[in-house]
């Protein structure tokens, strides 16, 4: 991963998007979507994550 692509102020609070291949539906399928979630309560769990929407 690049440099400019890693954050760096613990404190900060950061804006971030995604591309998504082919358009896929990721919040309309099951599997795609649980694969999301998952990984968003695992960053918060393990890492402090703080989602602000």
């Amino acid at each position: 991963m690049s440099e400019k692509y890693k954050f760096h102020d613990p404190t900060g609070i950061y804006f971030v998007t995604s591309t998504v291949v082919h358009w896929i539906d990721l919040f309309t399928r099951n599997e795609f979507k649980h694969i999301i979630v998952d990984s968003l309560k695992y960053c918060q769990k393990e890492k402090g994550l703080l989602i602000h929407a």
